[in-house]
This record gives structure tokens, sequence and C-alpha cells, in this order.
């Protein structure tokens, strides 16, 4: 249990509260905050599966709190934008899919693994995790982008949709494989 990659994965989910918190902190600062802790959690997410294969260390706790860890992290800070109003209107239904993807696979990941079925994550299910996290990397950046001339929230918006999209596509890929087995 104690090994690095499996730190790694529980440092992403001891980290939520301070990226909640950050939302609720003086902005820009807060957004800087929010940002850098964001990024350095992807950074482990990369990371904790990289060294549990190079090490041998792959582990029954890690392949089940590694999901968790990644779902916790965006719920929470898909609510936040939202709640911070960095995301609202019709870019709130891209949030909404983004989630409710996320809980139809998890919950189907885990019926799968009930009947000893397992469904591999497919090469754009990673292309999907990956916008998505470029998506809120921009929208947590939102109050701090413009210090720099960026414009983090129409950049973390736009790349929203497009994870929705793939979130839609890849989340009936797994349901369509889901089903096989439930019939």
């Amino acid at each position: 249990m104690w090994n690095l990659p499996n730190l790694l994965t529980l440092s992403r989910i001891l980290v939520i509260p301070i990226l909640v918190a950050s939302f609720f902190m003086e902005q820009p600062f807060g957004s800087h905050l929010a940002f850098v802790t964001f990024a350095l959690a992807g950074i482990t997410d990369f990371f904790d599966g990289y060294l549990a294969r190079a090490t041998g260390t792959v582990s029954k706790i890690g392949q089940f709190l590694d999901p968790i860890a990644d779902k916790l992290m965006v719920g929470a800070v898909i609510i936040m934008v939202v709640h911070a109003n960095w995301v609202e209107g019709i870019h709130v239904v891209a949030a909404v899919i983004i989630m409710c993807r996320e809980l139809l696979v998890s919950g189907l990941r885990e019926f799968l693994a009930g009947i000893q079925v397992s469904v591999p994550v497919t090469v754009l299910a990673k292309w999907k995790t990956t916008v998505q996290m470029v998506a809120l990397g921009a929208l947590v950046w939102t109050k701090g982008g413009p210090e720099f001339g960026l414009p983090a929230q129409e950049i973390g918006t736009g790349l929203l949709w497009a994870a929705a999209i793939l979130t839609l596509y890849t989340g009936l890929d797994y349901l369509r494989a889901g089903l096989k087995h439930m019939v």
C-alpha cells in the first residue's frame, strides 16, 4: 500500500480540499494556486501508473484508487468552476455530460468487475482524459489568465465542449462493450 505510486495516487485525493479552498481565496491568487495544484496532481496521475509498471509495484489498491482519485478531482473542479460561474449558461451542459459519463462508466466498471469482466481503457478515452484535464486546467486559471494576456476561460470552455463530445463517444463505447455482458 505505501509504495511511491500509491502515495502519488493518494496525494491527488488529499489535494482536493486545497483545490476547493482556492476558489474561495482572493483572486487571482486562488486561481494561481488552483492551477498549480491541479497541474501537479495531473503530473502525479501520469507518474503513478508509469512508476507502478516500471518498478513492478502495480497493486490492487492502486488499480482501485487511481480512477477514483481522478474522478474525485475532476468532479470537484467541475463543481467549483460552475459554482464560481467560470462555466455558466449553456456551457454547464458540457460539464454535466462529463460528470454523468464519469458516474456511468464507474458504475459499469463496478458491475463488470463483479462478473469478472475487464473493459480496457481505449486510446480515445486517454485522449478524452487529456483534453478534459487541459480544459479544467485552463478553467481553474480563469482569474489568473488575464494577467498574462491569456483567454483561459475561453480556451477552457472550448476544450470542455471538445472533452464532452469525446466523453459521449467513449461513454457509449464503454456502454456498448458492457451491454454484451448484461444481456
